[in-house]
């Protein structure tokens, strides 16, 4: 009969230990808007600005504001999965990027895309951007756009 109970505890100890009791985080909608407002002042001065509300090895929390184009990129090792809250922007994925050169983690930076497909975005759209895809956010002068981007690593 003990030998019993111990195999139990067994078997149902196992999955308990496999389970990680991570820590929840909540990011209100509060604290995400005001660090949206401050990183899109900073947009305003700089062109691009960018934080990190969390990295969590698999993935990331990012937000960014954009008031100009930004670089041509592909990442090697990140899918893109992008929710756009403020403005719009034009988005081309795919093709070639000019002026390629590599840069840190396997990231591909250039000046542009040639070839790629090109679709407007706005305001509550999502986008997914799987890793090794080129991928380019124009933004029209005198706009702003900013978005909740996760990292995700694949």
């Amino acid at each position: 009969m003990k030998l019993a109970f111990v195999m139990a505890l067994t078997v149902f100890a196992v999955p308990a230990l496999a389970q990680s009791a991570g820590k929840t985080e909540v990011f209100t909608s509060a604290e995400v808007h005001g660090q949206l407002a401050q990183l899109v002042d900073q947009a305003k001065a700089m062109g691009i600005s960018g934080s990190v509300l969390a990295d969590y090895g698999t993935h990331a929390l990012k937000l960014s504001a954009m008031t100009t184009n930004g670089s041509a990129e592909m990442h090697a090792h990140f899918d893109d999965v992008i929710l756009i809250t403020e403005g719009k922007a034009t988005v081309i994925t795919g093709g070639t990027i000019i002026d390629a050169h590599t840069v840190s983690d396997g990231e591909t930076k250039g000046s542009g895309i040639q070839n790629g497909i090109v679709q407007t975005v706005s305001a509550g759209d999502m986008i997914h951007i799987p890793a090794g895809t080129p991928h380019q956010f124009l933004i029209a002068p005198g706009t702003t756009y900013s978005a909740l981007v996760i990292k995700v690593r694949e």
